[in-house]
């Protein structure tokens, strides 16, 4: 596994974590904060590089939505399944603006292992972008 894949997977398992305490448990704020310092290292060591990703999925698949850090792309809620995948839900990653039907669902989603970007529509899951 490369060093972005562990970046990636870092933050998505201290988001599960959090995601698993309420405001009222006295490790939240600890919790919370180390995530924050994962994101914030990892916009600063890869986002320019996954910027420049990002915006050429934007441009050609939904030109009139921004491009945003990175980490904002990341799941915030996941199931690891027992073969070790990663199963998101379908309000995951960013909204988007998708040039096809631009009134449809449709989000961009950066996933580890292998490194990719996924479009989820109503007309379903495409890879958009693969290290």
């Amino acid at each position: 596994m490369n060093t972005i894949d562990e970046a990636m997977i870092a933050i998505l398992q201290k988001r599960l974590e959090l995601s698993k305490l309420s405001y009222s448990d006295e490790t939240y704020d600890d919790v919370e904060e180390v995530l924050h310092e994962l994101e914030d290292d990892f916009n600063e060591k890869y986002g320019d590089q996954l910027e420049e990703i990002l915006d050429k999925v934007h441009i050609k698949h939904c030109p009139e939505s921004d491009v945003l850090l990175p980490t904002a792309y990341l799941a915030k809620k996941f199931v690891e399944t027992a073969d070790g995948e990663i199963e998101i839900g379908k309000k995951e990653g960013v909204e988007v603006e998708w040039i096809v039907d631009p009134a449809a669902a449709a989000r961009l989603v950066l996933l580890p292992s292998p490194t990719r970007i996924l479009l989820m529509t109503p007309k379903g899951i495409s890879i958009v972008w693969e290290a």
